[in-house]
Formats: C-alpha cells, sequence, structure tokens
C-alpha cells in the first residue's frame, strides 16, 4: 500500500483530498502547514506528497526540497490556485512531478497521483539496475593478472571518470564489450542508460530509423513516432559494436550527432538534444578502411579519442586457467553440476590458441560440463578437433580437415587478388562474398597482398 503525505493548511480541503486517496486504498498521514509538512517529508517514509504551494510563512518549495533532500524518489505533486502556476512550473523545476489546479476533481487527483507512483516504482527499478550493473561490471571482474590485462584496467581507471569518446579495438571474442560496460559503470553516467547496438545486425534502411527515430508518415510502416535509442540513451552511454558495419551516409549523420549533440528524426527537421557518451567498437583495421575509403576519416579520428587495443587470448596465456575456472564455476552453478577438469587439461588449453579468443574457451567450458562424463573433464571432452591427433591420407601426410579448407579459401583468395590485380572489391565480387567478409578471411587466414618480397 502506497504511503502518501497530504500539506495544506486548510483544513476542509485536507480532509477532502485525504477522504478521497483512502477511499482509493492508500495509507495517508495529513500535516497542517509547510513546518509541519517539512518536518513529516524530512523522514523520507513517504511514496509521494500532495502539497499547497502558498501556506503563509514556510510554502509549499519548502516541503518540495525537505522531501527531495530526504528522498530523492519520493514523487511531489504541487497544488495550486487560479493565477499562481508561473510558482507551479517553478516547483516542477525544483523537482515536483506534477502540478494540479484547485478547485480539484476527484478522477484528475487519482490519476496524478497514480502516475507519480508508477513514475516512482519505474525510477527505483532504474536505480536497482542500475545498482546490479555497477556490481556486476566493476573492472575488478574483468579477469586476468597477465600484463596486457593489467594495462588495460589501469586505462579503464583514467577513462572512466570522463567524457571522452572510447574506441575499442581488437579480434571478435576478445571482450570488448565488457570493457565498454566497464567504462560505463565505473563512469558517472552509471546511474543512466547503456544502450549497446550491433551495427553489423540492423539492416542499413533500418539502422538510422532505429538509432533517430522517425516521425509519423516518415515512411510507410510509420504510423506513429518513434523515439530513436539515441534519445533512449540520453544522459549515458551508447554503444557502437561492429561501428565499421555502418555506411558512409550514416556515418555522416553519426559524426554531426557526436560532434554537436543533437540528432533529427527521420522525416523531421527539429533538432533534438541528446547528451550521450560515445564509445565504439570494431575487429577491423579501421586505419585500413580509411584508406580504401569504407569508413570517414573524420569520423575515425572523432571516435580515436581514447583507445583500447584489445590482446588476443593466445598474447595473455598466462590467464587461460584463471578464466577456464571462471567459466567452470559458472556453468556448474547453471547446470547444477560438479565437474571439474581432469589430468592435463589445463595445459592442453593453455597451448592452445583460440582463434575464437574468450567467447571460444566459455563456449568450450559449457559444452563440457554438459557432456563429461562422470563429472571430469576430458580433453576430448573440450579440446576442438583440430588439436587432436591428426588422420593421415591417403598420400602419407596427415592432414585435419580444417587445414585443408584453409588451403583452398586461401588459394581461392589470393587468384582473386591477382585476377583483379590487388582490388579487394573487385575480388571480392569475384569470390561472391562482400569486402568485409574479404577483409576478415585475409586477416585470419594471414594473407598479405601483394605478397612480401
Amino acid at each position: 500500500m502506497a504511503k502518501i503525505l497530504i500539506v495544506d493548511d486548510q483544513r476542509n480541503m485536507r480532509t477532502l483530498l485525504a477522504m478521497l486517496l483512502r477511499g482509493a486504498g492508500y495509507e495517508v498521514d495529513e500535516a497542517t502547514d509547510g513546518v509541519e509538512g517539512a518536518d513529516l517529508g524530512a523522514k523520507g517514509a513517504y511514496d509521494a506528497v500532495l502539497t499547497d504551494l502558498r501556506m503563509g510563512s514556510s510554502d509549499g518549495l519548502s516541503v518540495l526540497r525537505a522531501v527531495k533532500e530526504a528522498n530523492a524518489m519520493t514523487e511531489v505533486i504541487v497544488m495550486t490556485a487560479y493565477g499562481t502556476i508561473e510558482s507551479a512550473v517553478e516547483a516542477m523545476r525544483l523537482g515536483a512531478f506534477d502540478y494540479i489546479q484547485k478547485p480539484i476533481e476527484e478522477p484528475e487527483l487519482l490519476l496524478k497521483v497514480e502516475r507519480a507512483l508508477q513514475n516512482r516504482k519505474l525510477t527505483g527499478q532504474v536505480q536497482l539496475l542500475a545498482t546490479e550493473f555497477k556490481e556486476r561490471y566493476r573492472f575488478e571482474n574483468i579477469i586476468g593478472r597477465s600484463q596486457p590485462i593489467r594495462d588495460v584496467l589501469a586505462r579503464i581507471v583514467k577513462i572512466a571518470p570522463t567524457d571522452a569518446t572510447v574506441l575499442i579495438t581488437g579480434e571478435s571474442g576478445t571482450g570488448k564489450e565488457l570493457v565498454a560496460k566497464a567504462v560505463h559503470a565505473n563512469s558517472k553516467r552509471a546511474d543512466r542508460p547503456f544502450v549497446p547496438v550491433n551495427c553489423a545486425a540492423i539492416s542499413e534502411t533500418l539502422l538510422e530509423s532505429e538509432l533517430f527515430g522517425h516521425a509519423r508518415g516518415a515512411f510507410t510502416t510509420a504510423v506513429s513516432a518513434r523515439k530513436g535509442l539515441f534519445e533512449e540513451a540520453d544522459g549515458g552511454t551508447f554503444f557502437f559494436d561492429e561501428i565499421a558495419e555502418t555506411p558512409l551516409t550514416f556515418q555522416a549523420k553519426l559524426l554531426r550527432a557526436i560532434q554537436e549533440n543533437e540528432i533529427r528524426r527521420v522525416g523531421e527537421n527539429k533538432a533534438i538534444s541528446v547528451d550521450v557518451r560515445i564509445i565504439a567498437a570494431t575487429n577491423q583495421e579501421l586505419l585500413s578502411s580509411v584508406a580504401e575509403k569504407r569508413f570517414r576519416q573524420d569520423l575515425y579520428y572523432r571516435l580515436n579519442v581514447a583507445r583500447f587495443n584489445l590482446p588476443p587470448l593466445r598474447m595473455r596465456r598466462e590467464d587461460v586457467p584463471l578464466l577456464f575456472q571462471h567459466f567452470l564455476d559458472k556453468y556448474n552453478r547453471k547446470m547444477n553440476c560438479r565437474a571439474k577438469a581432469g589430468e592435463g587439461v589445463i595445459e592442453a588449453l593453455t597451448q592452445y590458441d583460440f582463434p575464437g579468443n574468450i567467447r571460444e574457451l566459455e563456449n568450450m567450458v559449457e559444452q563440457a560440463v554438459a557432456l563429461s562424463s562422470g563429472g571430469v573433464i576430458s580433453n576430448d571432452d573440450i579440446l576442438p578437433a583440430p588439436t587432436q591427433p591428426k588422420r593421415v591420407g591417403a598420400d602419407g601426410v596427415g592432414r585435419a580437415l580444417a587445414d585443408v579448407v584453409d588451403d583452398a579459401e586461401r588459394h581461392a583468395i589470393e587468384a582473386a587478388l591477382r585476377e583483379s590485380e590487388g582490388n579487394r572489391e573487385k575480388a571480392a565480387d569475384v569470390l561472391g562474398i562482400s569486402a568485409t567478409t574479404l577483409w576478415r578471411k585475409m586477416n585470419r587466414l594471414t594473407i598479405v597482398y601483394p605478397p612480401a618480397g
């Protein structure tokens, strides 16, 4: 049952309001003037306060200040007589939720009180989520003792409290989003939203509408106006994952949004101010994308203010045992198991290169916990096929299937590059893949064109 305080020096009005609110199921206390209202409100025990603005020597603004200092989540509705709207507006500027004019109608009163209580509940949920977010993504929770990870943690400590734009680079699966969340969780924006978007998962035609919103009728299916994700992130942090996947036309609009701190919904000319911190991540080499005219140079420099370059797991092998144990504990709890590593498993994992990095290790541990027999994880349970003994083919040479596939891809890519005289876009067309996919395959297979020497 919500608890409400009524503050009014007019007894009849106070009694009427109390009767209406009690009839609606609320618990109600009454204060006879602003002094008593401020004293009761300062105890912070109310979900909402309904206070008159003009009450002699101590007005409703004094009540408002006392209530908000005691508990910022308590919602205050101010009551005002005709001709004092300016005072009500001033009260709202100081933190009041709403105002209501006398004479007061019961339906309007109950509606405003209900909305105030709903807002209080939502605010409480947001604060709870923010607390959980900060606890989960404290930088202390980034696992590792290697020097590369210590360097990343030290940089988070320096960068997080600022509002600097952040660019995070690294191979897929190295934990770029985890670092972005740690930066947000340790920033002054931690109580505001963290809004992530995977640019590769949204089609080019929808990207602008999703991020900036749209006006009613902006396109065929826009039956109503809609706020974009940028507006949802106002006051918080916006995380662009796979930023290199955005088209050049969108990059120009994003650059303006970052520079001017404002956006325009699709189909509208009116600018909307937004206050967001930008964190972007990519597994691509953006300078190469700039050179190939696939990424705007001015946007690159705008994003590359505070840089994190996350090391692949093969460059921090001493962290593998810690990460393994972390994921083992996680999935033992989740599956109600007691699996443990068998003899030689940790040593074998430490020697593995993990092309999928931390994401691959987590997936391996999850599968091993689910499939291990007798609660003991063996090499066969966790190590991927390429690390197992290779079969000998008809020519007497031991080759894993993955090696054969890699060789075939390498041969096809090199042939396409020769045919297109090194033009990656033409080579991608020849191969029937996108230029981005070609770049990733070249990076994975360590293909350099033209060949060195």
